[in-house]
């Protein structure tokens, strides 16, 4: 399971208008602990930013899953709760879920949520979806470069 952490980066960005503006854009990142994703964040981040650029944040997120759609441009966070029946006292016990779901606009947003959850056997209801500013995902990796050494 991946460990997803929001990490913001802090840049001086060119407007249109040919104005420069501070700008801390959050972007999402799969690793082990704070410190990979600060370093993994600054090595994906530094081919696209010209100029200084700082990590001005690093936080856990409880994301437990992404659903990724190539053709959209938006990230959408999707809180859900999976229904489980207590056989003890025979009431209902809710367990709140967040995915990241990537999509053009709402409609497929929703539409991609459901896709990704077709194959689930509990029983869920959709508390929330709602845009997010993350601005792109760089889950982990596992090529042989980057694959840590063997153990002895």
């Amino acid at each position: 399971m991946a460990l997803w952490f929001e990490c913001k980066i802090r840049y001086d960005r060119m407007q249109e208008n040919g104005a420069v503006k501070k700008v801390n854009e959050p972007y999402l990142v799969d690793a082990l602990s704070f410190t990979e994703a600060e370093a993994r964040i600054i090595e994906a981040i530094t081919p696209y930013i010209s100029g200084e650029f700082s990590v001005s944040a690093v936080k856990k997120t409880k994301i437990a899953e992404i659903f990724y759609d190539d053709t959209g441009d938006k990230y959408y966070m999707v809180k859900y709760n999976i229904i489980t029946l207590d056989e003890k006292t025979g009431t209902e016990k809710k367990s709140s879920v967040l995915t990241l779901v990537q999509a053009a606009d709402f409609a497929l947003a929703l539409e991609n949520f459901n896709n990704g959850m077709q194959g689930t056997m509990a029983d869920f209801e959709i508390v929330s979806i709602a845009e997010t500013p993350i601005m792109d995902v760089f889950p982990m990796s596992y090529d042989s470069q980057s694959s840590p050494a063997p153990a002895e």
